[in-house]
C-alpha cells in the first residue's frame, strides 16, 4: 500500500479493514488448502487488510466425515498451522483460520487466531448440530466443556483453548474481536453476545454451513441481526466451491454486516478463491455502546461470573491510500435505495401528520394558522396540515395560510405561494408587513427609515420577527393555533429569528426533518395520485434557490442566498448526522465527508438526488464550512434549540429537542471541537 498523510488513512480515523475469505477447498488436503490461505492473506496484505476470517475447518475441509479421525490428517494440519503463521508476520494480517484440533484425549472444531507469527488463542466451537444432515458429535467434542483458560503447548508456547476469548490490539484502541463457529449463532444464546459484552467490537463466524433454497437469507438476517442486538459488527464467512458434494452443496457465503446494516457481500456459487472485505467502525461502536445504557447494564447483569480472557497482539498501524471500503451516504438523511426513500418518506410524513392530528385534537383546535412563503419547509407544513385536516375530516379552508411578502420577496416566491394555497383549497391571504416593517424601523429609528440602504440583522428580524408576530394575533383572532416551520438543520446552524420570530410557534411538524430529507418528502407528495392539481407548482419551489429573501437584490442581480451564507446544506446535513447521531470528533466527520464529496464520480448518483451536475467538494472547502458548522452548533445557537416548540421526532440522526435526544448548555462554546479540527485535518 501507497504511504500517506495519516489523515487520508482509516486507520487513523478508527477504521479496521476485515476480509471475510472463501478459498477453494481441497478435499482432505491441508497442505493444499493451506497454500490457498496464503494465497489469500497475502493478497489481503496488499489491500491494506487488518483482520482475516477463513471458513469452517478450512484447512482439512468440512464434509470430510470420518476422516476427521485420521492421525496422518490430523499430524498435517499442524504442520500447515505453522506455515499460515509464517505469512501473518511478513504481512501484519491477523488471520482466523479454520482446523481440528487434538486437546485432552478428544478433537475439537476450532479456529485458530494467528497474529505476528504466532497463534495466540484457538477458540472451540461450543454448539454442535446433531440433527438432520449434522452429525457433528460422532468426531468433535464441545468446548463449553474445557476449564477455564485450559491451555495447549504450540509452536513453542502455551496458547489458550476456549470460547470465552477476546482478542484486542494493544496498539490500536477498539480493534477487538470475538470469535465463534457456525452453529453458535443458531443457538438461542449464541456464545458471540458474551463475547460483545466482554468488550468485543468485531464478531466472526467460521462456518461451513451448507446451502438449501431460503437459506442464504436466513444467514444475512442472523447476522444483521446479532450485529444490532450486541451492537458490533459481524463478520460471516461459509465454504464455497471444492468442499465435498456427496449429500451437500454450498455456497461460499460472506457477508459483513455493523449495527445491523450491511456493508458487503461476497459472490455466491464462485468457482475461485476470493475476499469480501469491508472497513469496519470500531470507534462508532464503541460510541453507540457508550451512549446506550442498556447495553452497560445488560454487561452487568449478564455477564455474571463467566471469566474472559483478553489476548493482545499488536495489529498493523501504517497510513495507506484508497478509498474507505464500505457504504457511505452522501445524504445521510435520505437514502440512496429509491425503495427504502418511498418508505422512509411514507414514514416521516405520517410521523408529521399523526403529531399534528394529536396535537389538534389534545387542545380541541379546529383552525390553524400558517406562514407560506413559498420555500421548501412552509411548503412541507402545509401539505402535513391538508393531510392532518383530511385524516380528521376537516375542511381545509380551516387552514388560514398567509402570504407575508417583505422588501426582498420575489415574484417567484409570491406566486408559487399563491398557487400553492389555491391548489391544496386552503383560505388563503397576503398581508403586505412592509408598511408594518417600516413603521418599526422608523420607530427604532434605524438607518434604513432615513432612506440609508442598511439591510443589517435589525432590517432582516424586523421582517421575520413581524411575520410571525402576525400570525400569533390572527391565531388569537380566529381561535386557531400557529404551525411552525423551522426544519431540523435550521436548528443545528440557529437559522432562526429568536422568540417572536420563525424559531417560535404553537407546534412545529418539521423540527425533526433535515432539510436534505425535506426536498424528496415534497417530492413524493408531489407524486402521490391526489396531489396531481399542485404537483406542477411543488416541482416549481424545489427547483427555487433557498434563501429567507430578507435583503433586497443587489446590484449584482443575485438574490440573498441562505447557503451562500451558512453553507451547503448537503455538507451541513451530513456534519449534523454524524455529530449529534455518533458523536464523531470533526477530524473524523470531515474524513468522511471528503470521502463521501471528495470525488463526484465516487459510487452511484440515484436520479432521485437534486445534485445532477455530480458537485465535489474538497478537503479546503469541507474544512471552511465545517468550521462554521461547529462554531454556530456548539456556540451560538444553542440557547434556541434549548426553548424550543414541541413537534414530533422523525430521523434516525436524531432530534435537537431539549427534551428529547439533544441536551447541551446554552452558554458553551465551541473551542475544543475547534481546536480538534485544526490540530488534526490539513488544509489540502
Amino acid at each position: 500500500m501507497a504511504k500517506t498523510h495519516a489523515f487520508h488513512s482509516p486507520r487513523t480515523h478508527g477504521f479496521v479493514r476485515a476480509a471475510a475469505a472463501t478459498p477453494v477447498v481441497n478435499i482432505a488436503d491441508p497442505k493444499a488448502n493451506a497454500e490457498a490461505h496464503v494465497a489469500l492473506i497475502k493478497q489481503a496484505g496488499e489491500q491494506g487488510v487488518d483482520l482475516i476470517v477463513f471458513p469452517e475447518l478450512s484447512l482439512t475441509g468440512y464434509a470430510i466425515d470420518d476422516l476427521h479421525m485420521q492421525t496422518a490428517l490430523l499430524d498435517e494440519v499442524e504442520r500447515q498451522i505453522a506455515m499460515v503463521a509464517a505469512v501473518t508476520e511478513e504481512t501484519g494480517v491477523v488471520a482466523v483460520v479454520g482446523a481440528p484440533l487434538r486437546f485432552n484425549d478428544a478433537l475439537y472444531n476450532c479456529a485458530f487466531v494467528i497474529a505476528t507469527g504466532e497463534v495466540i488463542g484457538i477458540v472451540p466451537k461450543t454448539y454442535l448440530p446433531n440433527y438432520r444432515e449434522y452429525y457433528e458429535k460422532r468426531w468433535f467434542a464441545s468446548g463449553a466443556d474445557l476449564d477455564d483458560h485450559a491451555t495447549i503447548y504450540l509452536m513453542e508456547r502455551h496458547v489458550e483453548v476456549s470460547p470465552r476469548q477476546v482478542f484486542e490490539a494493544g496498539n490500536r484502541p477498539g480493534f477487538s474481536f470475538g470469535v465463534e463457529i457456525c452453529e453458535d449463532f443458531w443457538s438461542p444464546l449464541p456464545p458471540s453476545t458474551h463475547q460483545a459484552l466482554a468488550g468485543g467490537r468485531i464478531l466472526l463466524n467460521l462456518s461451513a454451513s451448507n446451502i438449501v433454497i431460503g437459506k442464504a437469507d436466513e444467514r444475512a438476517m442472523l447476522c444483521a441481526s446479532q450485529s444490532a442486538r450486541a451492537m458490533a459488527a459481524y463478520v460471516f464467512t461459509a465454504s464455497g466451491w471444492g468442499e465435498s458434494t456427496t449429500d451437500l452443496a454450498w455456497d461460499g457465503q460472506a457477508t459483513i454486516h455493523e449495527l445491523g446494516a450491511p456493508l458487503a457481500s461476497g459472490e455466491r456459487f464462485a468457482l475461485e478463491s476470493h475476499l469480501t472485505v469491508a472497513d469496519i467502525d470500531v470507534d462508532r461502536i464503541g460510541m453507540d455502546r457508550l451512549r446506550n445504557g442498556t447495553f452497560a447494564d445488560c454487561v452487568r447483569l449478564e455477564r455474571g461470573d463467566r471469566s474472559f480472557s483478553w489476548s493482545s497482539f499488536t495489529a498493523r498501524e501504517e497510513a495507506f491510500e484508497g478509498p474507505l471500503l464500505r457504504p457511505l451516504d452522501r445524504f445521510p438523511f435520505v437514502p440512496d435505495d429509491p425503495r427504502r426513500l418511498d418508505q422512509d418518506c411514507f414514514e416521516a410524513f405520517n410521523i408529521q401528520v399523526q403529531g399534528l392530528m394529536r396535537r389538534m385534537t389534545a387542545t380541541g383546535a379546529k383552525k390553524l394558522c400558517v406562514g407560506i412563503s413559498g420555500g421548501l419547509d412552509s411548503t412541507q407544513a402545509l401539505l402535513v396540515a391538508c393531510r392532518a385536516f383530511d385524516q380528521l375530516e376537516l375542511p381545509r379552508t380551516n387552514i388560514l395560510a398567509f402570504t407575508m411578502p417583505g422588501f426582498a420577496t420575489s415574484d417567484g416566491t409570491k406566486s408559487n405561494a399563491w398557487a400553492l394555497m389555491q391548489a391544496l383549497g386552503v383560505t388563503g391571504e397576503e398581508i403586505d408587513i412592509r408598511p408594518a416593517a417600516e413603521r418599526m424601523l422608523a420607530d427604532i429609528k434605524h438607518p434604513y427609515a432615513d432612506g440609508q440602504p442598511v439591510h443589517d440583522i435589525t432590517f432582516e428580524n424586523v421582517q421575520a420577527g413581524l411575520r410571525t408576530d402576525y400570525l400569533f394575533r390572527l391565531a388569537n383572532q380566529n381561535g386557531a393555533f400557529v404551525l411552525g416551520t423551522g426544519d431540523l438543520s435550521e436548528l443545528a446552524l440557529g437559522w432562526a429569528t429568536y422568540g417572536v420570530g420563525d424559531h417560535m410557534s404553537h407546534y412545529n411538524v418539521n423540527g425533526g426533518v433535515a432539510k436534505t430529507l425535506i426536498r424528496h418528502l415534497i417530492r413524493w407528495v408531489a407524486g402521490r395520485d391526489d396531489m396531481a392539481s399542485a404537483a406542477s407548482t411543488l416541482h416549481a419551489i424545489l427547483d427555487t434557490e433557498i434563501s429567507p429573501e430578507l435583503v433586497p437584490v443587489g446590484a449584482d442581480g443575485k438574490i440573498q442566498s441562505t447557503e451562500g451564507t451558512v453553507g451547503p446544506y448537503a455538507l451541513n446535513d451530513f456534519f449534523l448526522f454524524h455529530i449529534t447521531r455518533f458523536g464523531m470528533s470533526p477530524s473524523k466527520v470531515a474524513y468522511l465527508c471528503h470521502q463521501a464529496w471528495g470525488d463526484a464520480s465516487r459510487g452511484e448518483w440515484p436520479a432521485h438526488h437534486p445534485q445532477a451536475d455530480r458537485v465535489a467538494y474538497d478537503l479546503a472547502t469541507i474544512k471552511f464550512w465545517l468550521r462554521k458548522f461547529l462554531m454556530r452548533f456548539f456556540q451560538t445557537s444553542q440557547f434556541k434549540r434549548s426553548a424550543l416548540p414541541n413537534g414530533p421526532k422523525v430521523v434516525t440522526g436524531g432530534s435537537l429537542s431539549p427534551r428529547g435526544d439533544w441536551r447541551a448548555p446554552s452558554d458553551g462554546n465551541a473551542r475544543v471541537w475547534l481546536d480538534e479540527l485544526d490540530a488534526n485535518v490539513p488544509d489540502a
